[in-house]
């Protein structure tokens, strides 16, 4: 069996106990995994968030005709409706967007405070020529113009990728200075344990039977600091997921994290210790072979 090391007799449980927290391996796993949760969790959100972005925008194109004209804007609706590429025409409010604008800069005491452009949004068929849309627009309604949603949010879908690139950046970095503090959790475990190695070595035990006991110690504390590192992040989540959940239900339609997000989230903590366990033997192997 894969862990058929993990369970120690008495008399190894006496030698190097382990997973109580004794020492700075738990607590240091416990912080690293911790930090990796919520960094993970933030950029599995961003990449979920990007999705969702470019998959409503895909298409789409808002129709902008200056000062709401009214006979430009009856124009333009015309003009979209009889196109075939054009699957769907849905003309934004003049109350809807002073509601939006009111949100950024406060009541508007009447109707003429602030003109407003008319704006009309278009779902435009797959494979539909955008640039022959906007010339039979511009024919119809001179001065309306064409924008695409998706060319308007580059910027924002770039940062948001680049965001979540970050992310995975960091949640590696922080991987590799958990195998750094693990190498030196496992060689101050060798100094701290050096005559019983030797007494160890004395009656016959080989490195490999060693490096077991100093393997399965690691591992034991890692996982105290895993389950301890990963309960504390996924309570975190837990209370912002429950304060942001109206917010991210108006904004995107649904949940930001999906199963399969969470899923890769409950195996961090699993993973954490994995990496702990197998750097730790490596580490205590090579000190071994290098001693004296």
């Amino acid at each position: 069996m894969m862990l058929g090391w993990l369970p120690a007799n008495p008399a190894e449980s006496r030698l190097l106990p382990g997973g109580r927290f004794r020492g700075p391996t738990p607590y240091v796993i416990a912080i690293m995994t911790f930090a990796m949760m919520i960094v993970a969790a933030a950029g599995l959100a961003l990449s979920s968030t990007a999705g969702l972005i470019a998959s409503a925008a895909a298409n789409r194109h808002v129709v902008q005709v200056p000062d709401g004209d009214r006979p430009r804007v009856a124009a333009v609706i015309a003009a979209a409706r009889s196109s075939g590429s054009v699957s769907a025409v849905r003309p934004v409010p003049e109350a809807e967007m002073r509601r939006t604008l009111e949100r950024w800069l406060g009541p508007l005491d009447t109707a003429g405070d602030l003109p407003l452009p008319a704006l009309i949004n278009l779902d435009l068929a797959p494979g539909a020529d955008a640039a022959a849309l906007a010339r039979r627009i511009a024919a119809a309604a001179p001065g309306a113009r064409l924008v695409s949603e998706e060319a308007t949010l580059g910027p924002l879908l770039g940062s948001l990728r680049a965001l979540q690139w970050l992310a995975l950046t960091l949640v590696l970095l922080m991987a590799a200075a958990t195998s750094a503090a693990v190498v030196l959790a496992a060689r101050g475990a060798l100094d701290t344990h050096r005559a019983t190695i030797e007494v160890m070595h004395g009656i016959g035990a080989t490195d490999r039977q060693l490096a077991r006991l100093f393997q399965r110690k690691i591992a034991l504390d890692a996982l105290a600091g895993g389950v301890a590192g990963g309960a504390a992040a996924a309570l975190v989540l837990v209370l912002l997921a429950i304060g942001s959940a109206s917010f991210a239900g108006d904004l995107f339609g649904g949940r930001v994290l999906r199963g399969g997000d969470l899923a890769l989230l409950a195996l961090l903590p699993l993973a954490a210790v994995g990496l702990a366990t197998v750097v730790a033997r490596g580490a205590v192997l090579k000190a071994l072979r290098q001693a004296p």
